[in-house]
């Protein structure tokens, strides 16, 4: 029986298991200057609400959450509330199930009524889901406006530090604008550490290099380092806090106040950022070694349902062909749910997906356990039906002369036979010898036919190794003017030559070709690629059936390069050359795109050249 998200399910089904608790990613502080690293940006958090008493409780606290104002809807935790909702529902589902079968109900033939709650349940659902990614998008646009708030004052701030003539009067201004930049809200998470060192260094620029007033910035750095080393303080207060998580989220706040603290004098500057920053290690190191024991844990979980996902779906559902077998199966599947219910949580990034595939792997079976019964006899009608057109089609090719073609069709016959399954036992051995009695008709006049034809054939190759032969004792250094003729009169030999044997033609022809391409390169020196390409197209001569194989052989080439060339443009779009490090790689690429576009060139002229054979 299918699992379905309405039902959750009709026996025999796995849970629904709602999204686990968001995990903290472990961090471990690293920076390379005074600077410390910002933390993320959180997204729109989501809020838990009290688990109501009933369902009933709980649609009237969707209603309300669907009719708030978007700062509170946007805010609702969809996740927890849909495993509020179908908890509720699983309990009806089971009662509903007992009930069936108390009144002497089947088991698989059980089928859940139609809730009208449910659907009115995912539409504030989805409703709640759409408001939240409104809030979302304007929390992320009010951080872009940050972000430009902040950049005008470090460009108003680059202008006064380099107006030299006014930098006293000036200093009042700056001061604003420190206290203008720290007052905005954050910004985007992958450009808060840039923002902010800009603005530090042409803070520091403005101290530093333009000679300020010195009573004024030593004042500020006093300041400053006061502040500083009460950070500091603070910080190496978090290592007795038992609370790990907590700490952290201390420690960020702190990491924050930090940020906003102006400079101090360059002499203590490495000083002061190494104490807070050995602060900072301490409570990582902490926080790491915390969600390092949690992830060994929800690793364990995922090997172990990853395991009885794979138990499921190795369960050969081909070989299933009775009652007994489908029974035992079942039985099989049972008991690997129940060793599911008993594991915790997975990991964040697998869990659902885990969920997933072990409740596809059970609807697999269950619906393909139902499918069968009905299908066996359809199929077995079905499959004989189709042999037996088979056998209707050999019979009607089995006096045919036209040897090549007609094996052709038959071998094909032969193949689609191959595909299609078992017929009733009764009759697979009749049908199966109709079929190999018409193939066998047809093989044996055949091979009669052909057997005068084969001893040419034999002649034939003969000839090609002796060619082959003739080629390979042309010495390696033997001037162009006195190698060409010889070459191209064995080339002209060869193909006046008719066919050899089947199983010999690639092998003698991929020989005969490579020795030509061997020659060929050596030539490589005094003539061009394109004058080769001409060479190996006049070898051809009027044989179509090798023109079109080498013009298919250069499309594929050619499609080949074109996919190389769409990927390197897809990539160079994403390269950077703010730096030196990363100029070079943007020049390798576009030299890389200029070769494949040469190479692209010279291939499609090598398809035009074919084209005109052809």
């Amino acid at each position: 029986m299918e699992m379905r998200e309405t039902d959750e399910l009709a026996q025999p089904v796995v849970p629904v298991e709602a999204p686990e608790p968001v995990a903290a990613e472990s961090v471990e502080a690293t920076v390379t200057s005074e600077a410390p690293a910002p933390a993320e940006a959180e997204e729109v958090t989501s809020e838990k609400v009290a688990a109501p008493a009933t369902k009933d409780e709980l649609m009237a606290l969707m209603e309300t959450l669907v009719a708030a104002p978007l700062e509170e809807a946007g805010k609702a935790d969809a996740a927890h509330l849909k495993q509020m909702f179908y908890n509720f529902r699983k309990a009806e589902l089971d009662a509903e199930l007992a009930d069936f079968l108390a009144n002497g109900g089947e088991l698989n033939a059980f089928v859940p009524a139609v809730n009208a709650d449910e659907e009115r349940f995912k539409e504030m659902l989805a409703t709640l889901r759409e408001r939240r990614a409104e809030l979302t998008a304007a929390h992320e646009a009010e951080l872009k406006a940050n972000l430009e708030a902040k950049k005008k004052l470090i460009d108003e701030l680059k202008a006064i530090s380099e107006d030299t003539d006014n930098v006293n009067r000036a200093f009042p201004r700056v001061k604003d604008i420190q206290a203008e930049f720290k007052a905005i809200g954050e910004v985007p998470p992958t450009e808060a550490t840039d923002i902010w060192k800009q603005f530090q260094q042409t803070v520091e620029q403005f101290y530093d290099q333009l000679k300020v007033n010195k009573d004024l910035r030593d004042y500020d750095f006093r300041k400053n380092l006061e502040l500083k080393t009460l950070l500091c303080e603070e910080a190496e207060k978090l290592d007795a806090e038992e609370d790990v998580i907590l700490a952290f989220k201390r420690l960020q706040n702190l990491h924050d106040e930090w940020r906003q603290a102006g400079p101090v004098a360059k002499e203590l500057r490495e000083e002061i950022w190494q104490r807070f920053k050995d602060a900072s290690a301490v409570v990582n190191k902490r926080y790491q070694a915390f969600f390092e024991e949690r992830k060994a844990r929800e690793q364990a979980n995922e090997t172990a349902k990853t395991e009885l996902c794979e138990k499921v779906e190795a369960i050969d559902l081909e070989a299933l062909k009775s009652y007994a077998l489908w029974d035992e199966a079942t039985k099989q599947v049972l008991a690997l749910q129940e060793q599911w219910k008993k594991l915790g949580y997975a990991p964040r990034k697998s869990n659902n997906a885990l969920f997933a595939r072990f409740r596809k792997a059970c609807d697999t079976f269950f619906t393909r356990k139902g499918e069968y019964f009905h299908a066996v006899k359809d199929e077995l009608a079905a499959n004989l039906a189709k042999k037996e057109a088979l056998c209707e089609q050999a019979e009607a090719l089995k006096d045919s002369t036209d040897w090549r073609r007609t094996a052709d069709k038959l071998v094909a016959l032969q193949k689609e036979w191959k595909t299609i399954g078992a017929v009733a036992k009764k009759q697979s051995d009749a049908v199966w010898k109709r079929f190999q009695t018409a193939c066998d008709a047809f093989f044996e006049n055949r091979k009669k036919n052909l057997s005068d034809s084969r001893s040419e054939e034999q002649a034939n190759l003969k000839a090609k190794r002796e060619i082959i032969e003739a080629l390979k004792a042309i010495p390696a250094d033997t001037p162009r003017q006195e190698a060409m003729p010889k070459v191209k009169e064995l080339q002209a030999r060869w193909q006046e030559i008719g066919h050899v044997p089947f199983k010999e033609k690639d092998k003698v022809y991929d020989e005969y070709r490579a020795l030509c391409d061997a020659f060929y390169a050596r030539l490589r020196a005094e003539r061009g690629g394109m004058s080769r390409f001409e060479d190996v197209v006049n070898e051809m001569g009027d044989d179509t059936a090798k023109l079109r194989r080498e013009r298919d052989r250069i499309v594929r080439a050619c499609e080949i390069k074109r996919n190389e060339l769409k990927t390197y443009e897809n990539n160079l779009g994403f390269l950077s050359s703010k730096s030196k490090s990363g100029d070079s790689v943007v020049r390798e690429m576009e030299r890389r795109i200029q070769r494949i576009k040469d190479d692209l060139a010279a291939t499609e002229e090598k398809i035009r050249l074919l084209d005109s054979k052809l």
